[in-house]
């Protein structure tokens, strides 16, 4: 008999249920007696003994429905080994939650935050097997994350339907796209849109460098300009300040978000209409798209193959198109950033696109 425990830990995103119906399908294919166990809410219910008893019809018919089965929560790493409200050790209370149920390993979906998380359980003697679920493809050591690409297709839908709205009104438009550090959602979704511009946190940007770029798109008769903005796209100023710099000037700043500031900024210099775009939570809602679909079923199979081969402690992801057992040891904790003198980068500027830089 094996004993499965699951869950899905961080924001939500799609083929989250994907991937746990590739795990289930390929564990119970593989196997003649399996007992499984969906902790809710992500590692809060594994904290708090929140949990119930799946069967294989649980995860019959979801494939293509987003979201998460099991339901999710943020439970942040660094307050980890802070007891809650009621001085309960979360460390101790999910170990002795694994060890009731006499679980012989936990399959742990979500990203960076999570990953952490899952390697501090692996240090602690658990059986450990990670999913790397993330819409910004930012986990080291795998070449993609399940629910990239549907984020993709849903901003460069969004990019797509300000064009037309672009044209017709000669604007300037900014589309403000999700990714905090990492710039990989805006970048690709930002090329499959046609953005004129393109900025992302691994490059610092100098508003008169956008200037530029759009008066020179107003000289050869464009009409309009389109700039996909990740959230955490940053100036050049700002990026040299130290974190307690940083940190103090966030104090008083005065926009909802930098696309914003980018906006009065281009409004006041070139008196232009501008107008900001975003569309925020619906990158990570919806169906997966079939590669997703697909990465997820691999990757699901892949980690019951580990499963029955009695291997922990590693993430599941994909080099070079093949499936792999990352340790948990050396992924965790790191983030996969953009290389600004990668080759996308440089054959993005080659066919015109500005990255403020």
């Amino acid at each position: 008999m094996k004993r499965i425990g699951m869950l899905t830990s961080g924001g939500d995103c799609q083929a989250l249920n994907a991937t746990m119906r590739g795990i289930v399908k390929g564990v119970c294919n593989a196997l003649d007696e399996v007992e499984l166990y969906g902790f809710e809410e992500g590692y809060k219910g594994l904290i708090y003994g929140n949990y119930r008893m799946l069967t294989p019809r649980d995860f019959s018919g979801i494939l293509t429905k987003g979201g998460t089965i099991l339901g999710s929560s943020r439970q942040p790493f660094k307050m980890m080994r802070v007891p809650d409200e009621n001085g309960l050790d979360k460390v101790e209370a999910m170990k002795q939650t694994y060890h009731k149920l006499r679980l012989d390993c936990l399959v742990i979906l979500g990203g960076n935050g999570t990953q952490k998380t899952a390697n501090l359980l692996r240090e602690e003697g658990l059986n450990i097997l990670h999913m790397p679920k993330t819409i910004d493809n930012d986990i080291w050591g795998t070449d993609m994350t399940f629910g990239f690409q549907s984020a993709v297709d849903i901003a460069t839908q969004a990019i797509d339907c300000i064009h037309t709205t672009a044209a017709s009104h000669g604007r300037v438009f900014i589309v403000e796209v999700m990714g905090h550090k990492v710039g990989q959602l805006t970048l690709y979704a930002g090329i499959a849109g046609g953005a004129d511009i393109i900025l992302i946190p691994e490059i610092p940007y100098s508003i008169d460098s956008i200037c530029k770029a759009i008066e020179a798109r107003n000289k050869q008769k464009k009409g309009f300009t389109i700039l996909a903005v990740a959230e955490g796209a940053i100036p050049k100023e700002r990026a040299e300040m130290s974190k307690k710099e940083l940190k103090k000037f966030m104090e008083t700043y005065q926009y909802p978000t930098v696309s914003y500031e980018i906006a009065a900024q281009l409004t006041e210099r070139l008196g232009t209409e501008v107008r900001v775009t975003v569309p925020g939570h619906t990158q990570r809602g919806g169906s997966p798209c079939p590669y997703d679909r697909v990465l997820s079923t691999r990757l699901g199979a892949a980690a019951a193959q580990a499963i029955v081969d009695d291997d922990y402690g590693y993430m599941i992801g994909i080099v070079n198109n093949e499936c792999v057992r990352v340790p948990l040891e050396e992924s965790a904790g790191k983030l996969k950033f953009i290389d600004p003198n990668s080759s996308i980068i440089s054959e993005a500027k080659m066919i015109g696109i500005s990255f403020g830089d």
